[in-house]
Formats: C-alpha cells, sequence, structure tokens
C-alpha cells in the first residue's frame, strides 16, 4: 500500500475489510480506532480528530503500524 499518500476513511477501511459493506467496513475501522487508546492518542499527536474522513500520510503510516499492513492483514 501507498503509505505516502492521503487515504479516504472508506478506502482504507474497504483495505483492511474487504469481505463486508463498504458503511459496515468504515464503521468498523471507527471503531477499532476509538477502543485503542494507544492508536487514537498517536492519532491526535498527527492531528487526526473525530469524523475525519482523510487521512495524511503519517497518519496512514500510524495506522498501520498499529494495526499491521492491510494488504497482508487478514482477520
Amino acid at each position: 500500500m501507498d503509505k505516502s499518500k492521503v487515504w479516504g476513511h472508506t478506502e482504507l477501511a474497504r483495505l483492511y475489510f474487504p469481505g463486508i459493506l463498504l458503511k459496515s467496513a468504515s464503521a468498523q475501522l471507527s471503531l477499532w480506532i476509538r477502543r485503542d487508546e494507544e492508536l487514537l492518542e498517536d492519532l491526535k499527536k498527527a492531528g487526526y480528530r473525530k469524523g475525519q474522513r482523510m487521512f495524511t500520510p503519517r497518519q496512514v503510516e500510524i495506522l498501520v503500524d498499529h494495526l499491521g499492513d492491510p494488504e497482508t492483514w487478514n482477520i
């Protein structure tokens, strides 16, 4: 995955949860972010705000560091 670009919330959710509806995937990604206090704190330090629909390259890097690369990751 290209960590140097801006990713939409739904785009990223689709990569992490490819087998479910986009709305469900997006909700699941939001839930995982909210429930992981360390991830949420790191994202906030990088400028993340609740309800944000786009992730900066730095925020994407943080997500991948915490959750793993979605292209090689499966639930």
